[in-house]
């Protein structure tokens, strides 16, 4: 096995499977590879098994805009914006704005 940083998130996580962060990080260097549909599939699982992680909303509604399904991604700003007020992260909560105006979506 080659020592890629992908290779290393990979042995991270079968110690620790359920660690949230290193499913992202693996997305993201799937992404860094070109393997946008690969990336895409493991922040949906994320999605899937901990919504509560708030960061893989803005990505994977990124990445669904870079391979042309603006209507997922538009969901997933919604839905990230709205777990963004609960966890009073106004931050991201702005950033997901954003990402809503680009695609000229207001949903206030």
């Amino acid at each position: 096995m080659s020592n890629t940083r992908l290779d290393q998130i990979l042995k991270m996580l079968e110690t620790h499977p359920s660690d949230p962060f290193l499913h992202y990080a693996t997305a993201l260097e799937y992404e860094k590879l070109e393997q946008n549909e690969r990336a895409i599939e493991i922040l949906e699982k994320l999605l899937l098994t901990q919504s509560e992680y708030l960061p893989t909303y803005y990505k994977t509604g990124q990445l669904h805009e870079l391979v042309g399904n603006s209507e997922r991604a538009i969901e997933l700003y919604l839905e990230g914006k709205k777990l963004a007020r609960i966890q009073k992260d106004f931050k991201t909560e702005g950033e997901l704005s954003e990402a809503l105006m680009l695609l000229d979506v207001f949903d206030e």
